[in-house]
């Protein structure tokens, strides 16, 4: 048990510590809050596809592509998805708060944290079924904010534009690049091979400083029962429904610990940046990142050592 309580506990607490890092520097001015979407989609369009990159390209074929992983994980989301949606219209009539709190509830920040978690939790594992787990749901999670933001403000989807979203997203440009070099054996040069590393090592660090950059606390007493509605689902319900289910039928290993930043992070701060492109209340849809931010760090521990408890990892 104590050594559970550790290995958790110090998988969880660097993550905290470098958001915190990140409060504390905008605190202090050394950062302001407008600056964090630009910077975090920086972040994610130049620094996240090469980190894909990097850990499919040291993988092996047969390791990082696990379809039942994949499968499950893909049928997984489509369910949280269904299941917040059909919450959210069944308790909220306002359009301007439907799509924010569908997204608050489905769309998780595994780009964020599923790769430092699950190294923190299999130490030494290999990375390549998280990446490639990250490259398969993190542009599903855009498509379906898309989808949901356009639909709520009332607008015709239009099947062309999603297509070239998904054809141009970063990510899977980086996870197709990786695995064609993992699928034919090439190899970088050892100086680009060296940058490369370099990149991917910084990826996570900075995007968990600029999540804690991005922290603010003004809207959530204004949004209290929308965020504990939003935070109870996203922390409790959903991944003690679906990480129940993945346990049950047998994942186990650095997947299922790729499983735990699916189901068990904080909302994805992307969708506070897409929310304010696109439409809705983004004032609210920034308190939900804060706050489940904020309280993931000890509902994640928790899962993380109740499921470990179990031998899930």
């Amino acid at each position: 048990m104590l050594t559970s309580l550790q290995v958790c506990f110090n998988a969880v607490a660097p993550l905290f510590l470098i958001m915190a890092l990140g409060y504390g520097a905008k605190c202090l001015g050394a950062i302001s809050v407008d600056a964090v979407p630009s910077l975090n989609k920086l972040a994610f369009r130049y620094f996240m596809p090469v980190m894909l990159f990097r850990n499919l390209y040291d993988s092996s074929l047969s390791h990082a592509v696990q379809p039942r992983l994949l499968l499950f994980a893909v049928a997984a989301v489509l369910t949280m998805y269904g299941l917040s949606m059909a919450l959210v219209l069944s308790t909220e009539k306002d359009p301007e708060k439907q799509g924010v709190k569908i997204q608050g509830m489905y769309r998780s920040n595994l780009a964020i944290i599923g790769l430092p978690l699950a190294k923190s939790l299999v130490p030494g594992a290999d990375m390549g079924p998280v990446a490639m787990l990250a490259a398969v749901i993190v542009p599903l999670f855009n498509v379906l904010a898309v989808i949901t933001l356009t639909v709520f403000r009332g607008e015709r989807l239009r099947p062309a534009r999603l297509l070239r979203m998904i054809l141009t997203n970063p990510l899977i440009i980086g996870s197709a690049v990786g695995l064609l070099f993992l699928a034919v054996d090439w190899r970088l040069p050892a100086a680009l091979e060296a940058a490369v590393d370099q990149v991917a090592d910084m990826t996570s660090p900075l995007l968990l400083f600029l999540l804690g950059a991005f922290f603010r606390f003004s809207g959530l007493q204004r949004y209290r029962r929308d965020i504990l509605l939003v935070s109870f689902v996203r922390l409790i319900v959903m991944p003690g429904i679906l990480l129940t289910t993945a346990y049950l039928l047998g994942i186990r290993g650095t997947g299922f610990a790729g499983l735990i930043s699916v189901f068990a992070s904080a909302t994805a701060i992307a969708s506070f940046t897409m929310t304010q492109q696109m439409g809705g209340d983004s004032e609210l849809a920034g308190d939900i990142v804060v706050a489940t931010s904020a309280l993931c760090i000890v509902t994640m521990f928790g899962w993380s050592l109740l499921f470990r408890q179990l031998g899930a990892f």
